[in-house]
Parts: C-alpha cells; sequence; structure tokens
C-alpha cells in the first residue's frame, strides 16, 4: 500500500501542473478561518510549449450529434493556463480562450451563459461571460481545485483545497451566490476538498476530501453527513437518479459505489491501475473510469458492477465526462495534451481533439470537462 500512495502523491503533482507545486509551499496556518486579502497575480505562461489549438477544419456532425441540440464543451487546459470552448457538435474551438492560471475544475450555468473556473494556480474562482469573453474574479482561498453549479442554478459551491491535506489544511467549500459573484458562506465539509458534484434534483452535494465524502444540504448549507469509508476519493459521480454515489480510490484500485439514502458501500467495481475519474452515462447503466497509469478507460456495468470493456486513450487520463445526450464520453489525457471522444454505441475512440506540432507531449493538462448550452 505505501507504494501505492506514494505513485498517487507523485501523479498528483503533475496533474496539478503550477498549482500542485504552488501549494507545497503554503504554511499550514494560511488556510485557517476566513481567507486573508489576495496574493498577487502571477504572469504564468508555459514557456516552449505549442498552443493547444483543435483542428481548425470543421468535420460534418453525425445526425444523432445533431438531434442532441446544441452544446458547448469547456475544457480546463492546467498546462496551457486557459479554458477553451468547443462546439461538441463539429469538435472545433468557438469563442474566445479564458486566460487561466492552472485551472482545473470548470463549471457552466443552465442557460449556457456563465462559466465558473476554479482558478487553481490562484485565490479566485474565475467567472467568464460566455459571449463577451469578459472575465472577474471571486476571491474564496487557496487552491480551488473544483467548482460546480447547482441545477436551478442559484448557487455555485468551490472547493478551496489549499496546500496541506494534513491537520492545518483547509477544509472550505467557498458558496458563491451567482446574482452577485461574492461569497456568501463557507462550509467546513473536510481537509483538501477535490471534487464537488450536485445531485439532480439540487437538494445534495457530495464533496470529496483526504478523508471521505461530506454529504451537504444545499437548502441550508450545512454537512449532513460524512462518509469516511472511500480511500484518497478522488472523482466522484451520481447516477441520473441520485441513489448511487460513484466514488473513484486510485490508491485501493477501485470505484465503490454508496447508497447516498444511507451512506453505505453498496459494491466495489474493480478498476484498474490509478483509478482517478468516474463519470455515468444519463441512463444510468453505464459507468466510465479514467485509469491514469494503465492509459485507458474502463466501461462498467452499473448493475453487475462489473468492468465490461476497456477502451485505450491517451497518456495519463485524468478526467471523462458524458455528453448530455449520453452518446459520447469525453477524456483528457494530461501527457498526450488531447481529449479522446468515445463513441458510446461502438464503445472505441472516434477523434482524438489535440493541437500544437512536433513530437513532444503539448503539455495542456485537460484536466476538467463541462458541457453546457450554446448561449443564446
Amino acid at each position: 500500500m505505501p507504494k501505492q500512495t506514494s505513485r498517487r502523491q507523485r501523479l498528483f503533482l503533475m496533474a496539478g501542473g503550477a498549482a500542485g507545486l504552488l501549494a507545497l509551499a503554503i504554511p499550514a496556518g494560511a488556510t485557517r478561518g476566513r481567507p486573508g486579502p489576495p496574493r498577487p497575480r502571477p504572469v504564468n505562461s508555459a514557456p516552449g510549449m505549442p498552443r493547444w489549438d483543435p483542428d481548425p477544419q470543421p468535420r460534418p456532425p453525425s445526425a444523432s450529434r445533431l438531434a442532441a441540440g446544441e452544446y458547448r464543451a469547456y475544457v480546463a487546459l492546467a498546462g496551457d493556463y486557459r479554458v477553451v470552448a468547443l462546439d461538441v457538435a463539429t469538435r472545433t474551438a468557438v469563442g474566445r480562450n479564458i486566460v487561466t492560471d492552472a485551472a482545473q475544475g470548470v463549471a457552466v450555468t443552465p442557460d449556457g451563459r456563465k462559466v465558473y473556473i476554479a482558478d487553481t494556480g490562484q485565490y479566485d474562482v474565475l467567472v467568464a461571460d460566455t459571449v463577451t469573453g469578459e472575465t472577474r474574479p471571486v476571491h474564496v482561498g487557496p487552491f480551488p481545485r473544483d467548482v460546480a453549479v447547482s441545477p436551478d442554478g442559484r448557487k455555485v459551491y468551490a472547493a478551496v483545497t489549499g496546500g496541506d491535506t494534513g491537520p492545518g489544511g483547509s477544509d472550505v467549500v467557498a458558496v458563491i451566490d451567482p446574482a452577485t459573484d461574492q461569497v456568501v458562506r463557507e462550509i467546513r465539509a473536510g481537509t483538501a476538498p477535490r471534487q464537488v458534484v450536485f445531485s439532480a434534483d439540487g437538494r445534495r452535494a457530495y464533496v470529496s476530501h483526504d478523508g471521505g465524502i461530506a454529504v451537504i444540504d444545499v437548502g441550508s448549507d450545512t454537512v449532513v453527513r460524512s462518509i469516511r469509508d472511500p480511500f484518497c476519493p478522488q472523482g466522484i459521480a451520481l447516477d441520473p437518479a441520485g441513489r448511487r454515489l460513484y466514488v473513484a480510490e486510485p490508491p485501493a484500485g477501485r470505484v465503490s459505489v454508496f447508497d447516498t439514502a444511507t451512506g453505505r458501500v453498496r459494491g466495489r467495481i474493480a478498476a484498474g491501475d490509478e483509478p482517478w475519474a468516474v463519470d455515468v452515462t444519463p441512463d444510468g447503466t453505464k459507468a466510465y473510469i479514467a485509469q491514469m497509469n494503465d492509459n485507458t478507460v474502463a466501461v462498467a456495468d452499473t448493475a453487475s458492477g462489473r468492468v465490461r470493456a476497456t477502451i485505450g486513450v491517451g497518456k495519463l487520463p485524468a478526467s471523462v465526462a458524458v455528453t448530455p445526450d449520453g452518446s459520447e464520453v469525453w477524456v483528457g489525457n494530461i501527457f498526450s495534451g488531447s481529449v479522446s471522444v468515445i463513441d458510446v454505441a461502438s464503445g472505441t475512440v472516434t477523434a482524438t481533439i489535440a493541437g500544437g506540432t512536433g513530437t513532444k507531449p503539448v503539455g495542456a493538462a485537460p484536466l476538467g470537462i463541462v458541457f453546457g448550452r450554446t448561449p443564446s
């Protein structure tokens, strides 16, 4: 087990890019209480690295993708210091790039008009207008790693990971009011909050952290249950009905399935080496698991809890997201600097979105992928 844990820590530093290295320099006491004044914002860049630009040649979308409606994908490129918007049907870049500092988490409002970005290298959540491209920071605390918008668009939760995973580290989930884009309260969720997901009905939110899972009542913004069973949890996902919570546990090589009503384990999915992220199809029948050290995505049958297929993708896959219509799965590959697009029906990679030239990896590190409606 010590060997596995060490591997996970090394991968986290690589996955976090500049943010992971910066986190090591933060004193433990700096994250206690309400965050202090904003720190000076350095100008970061990726020297000597080619830019991440999707293929400018549009590809005719399939009938199924057109029938799904107009959607955009927002991809947080931690290593390329920006968030790029892609048209889901054509898989081409649209709108303006959003300049960030090693951003990992990204979320979009139901109407598609605002994007919230966990600017992981900073102390802010960036709010971006998807029409004008204008951005403004919301100060939340050191190194926010993830952000999520409630289904009704009335609340935004930001996981403030901080610089220390031990005693004294940040345990804050910042609550942002989208009407004012100000932090209105803080929830003490658990040390080093990592990922946030809302239930479809918006009544509960789930946060993975260093010690397990915090279950939050969204109406009162309070923790109503702590699930301590998961071992070093990372990515989390809910089934559409909100009855099962899927938790990726990289050191254990598994995804655990919890009953959201009781908080108890319903089953374990044996995954490959370092399962880091997970997402579930809209019909709830399949779970897709990004297996970092295997360079693959496992396809698990949710009824049986068994892996039915393994799909090769890029190098070090660390993010996975199912399209709203359930026809595709997008996978962000850290070392390849690309997004692999899996066709759910055939179980094959049908497209690779990548940029840059030359033989070296782009280093873009697509660590966050979210889908939202094209703004009208």
